[in-house]
């Protein structure tokens, strides 16, 4: 018997099929079918990854009938940030021929880190806000997870501008840190999850009949994602290039745009559907994955294409700029250690993020760098009795739960 509400098998599946259908334009530009104007092609590419983040994000929450909510939302992170990988692994390729790219590689992947931060958390809180008038957004105690990860990798980060390069034996760490955060996401119990529209008609299938859907849903996105986001961020690029704007910038910020817009929607899009906490989980699984895996392989691209051990060297302003990311990162861990994220703290979160990205300059770079980590002291020693939570909760002890998902009560 159909579960009440779900209609016909039509109607059930026709936004799969319609958003499935979005991408083979792109998909047929990619292999060489036809061909188009740079604008169209751009527009046509960003089609295909805005339908692939919306099945992305139903096949990851049907998942949660099968897996942990922090395993569901490590596939649907790693799955999401892709573009960010196609893209900057690229970068750190070609570096191995061209030294020039080794900057640019390294631009982009603090520019997306510091996007994901300054921009996608903070959308998040936003789009909560607007949808339940509440200015505190609590996150789930589980989610201590990512962020003790983060938190490991964010104080080891600091280690690279003081080389002026990132090396193999970073790619190790980094990488063996990001198996064991998908190790101990793994081992989460999973739990009967609360479904509502397309992902509803995915979580009432069979067992058998769910898995394979889930399986071809995760597929199909990572194939449509990777085909479309490195010729959508080019030819944001390249259209941005033909308006006069400097290569650098566009490689920091408008590529990363294009390449973390399906995380993006599809945080934004669990927001809007009152699931803030989890989309909010979804990107700090995202920046774990980022600030592990992904810079863990910029080093692995960089001697492969380089054919040498040598590390992926970085200039004078990288030096900064990763700094700056780092420090961004830790202050982001501070805001979190409450397991809560005021409107406020969204709001400092993108007016910092805002001003440093209007002013590229090495000496506001490094007042803001020295700011955030100044933010983070401040919030750690005001938050003592949320660092012990955490250790408690590593250790195993039964914590309190937290607050209800938009308390306005107070936290401090």
């Amino acid at each position: 018997m159909e579960p009440r509400g779900t209609g016909s098998a039509l109607t059930r599946w026709s936004w799969f099929v319609i958003l499935a259908l979005v991408a083979f334009p792109a998909l047929g530009l990619r292999v060489g079918f036809w061909h188009a104007s740079v604008p169209v092609e751009t527009l046509c590419f960003g089609l295909a990854v805005i339908a692939a983040a919306f099945l992305l994000t139903w096949a990851a929450e049907a998942a949660e009938h099968d897996i942990s909510q922090a395993l569901a939302l490590a596939v649907l992170a790693l799955i999401a940030v892709l573009p960010e990988y196609a893209v900057d692994l690229s970068f750190a390729w070609k570096a191995g021929d061209n030294p020039e790219f080794a900057a640019y590689a390294a631009a982009n992947m603090t520019g997306g880190n510091r996007l994901l931060v300054g921009f996608g958390w903070s959308a998040v809180v936003f789009i909560f806000f607007l949808r339940t008038r509440r200015n505190i957004l609590t996150i789930a105690k589980t989610h201590r997870l990512e962020l003790i990860f983060l938190g490991i990798a964010t104080v080891y980060s600091f280690t690279m501008p003081l080389k002026g390069s990132i090396n193999l034996i970073d790619s190790v760490l980094l990488i063996a840190l990001f198996i064991a955060y998908v190790f101990f996401a793994a081992r989460n119990p999973s739990e009967e999850p609360d479904l509502m529209g397309p992902a509803k008609v995915i979580g009432n299938l069979p067992t058998a009949k769910r898995r394979t859907a889930l399986v071809t849903l995760f597929v199909w996105s990572a194939v449509v994602i990777l085909a479309s986001a490195e010729p959508f961020a080019e030819g944001l690029v390249h259209t941005g290039t033909e308006f006069g704007i400097d290569e650098f910038l566009l490689v920091q910020w408008v590529a990363p745009l294009a390449s973390e817009s399906p995380e993006f929607i599809a945080a934004g899009m669990m927001a809007w559907n009152m699931r803030a906490g989890a989309g909010m989980g979804a990107l700090i699984s995202s920046k774990v994955n980022q600030w592990t895996l992904l810079i863990g392989g910029l080093p692995i691209a960089y001697a492969l294409s380089n054919g040498s051990l040598d590390g992926l060297p970085l200039d004078k302003r990288q030096v900064e700029e990763i700094f700056l990311t780092a420090a961004q990162s830790l202050f982001a861990v501070g805001v979190l250690v409450s397991m809560s994220i005021s409107l406020l703290e969204a709001g400092l979160l993108a007016g910092l993020f805002v001003i440093q990205a209007a002013v590229p300059n090495t000496t506001f770079r490094l007042i803001f760098a020295v700011l955030y980590v100044l933010l983070a002291v401040f919030i750690f020693i005001k938050q003592r009795a949320a660092l012990l939570a955490t250790y408690d909760w590593l250790r195993g002890r039964e914590a309190p739960e937290p607050l209800e998902a938009g308390s306005t009560g107070r936290r401090h």
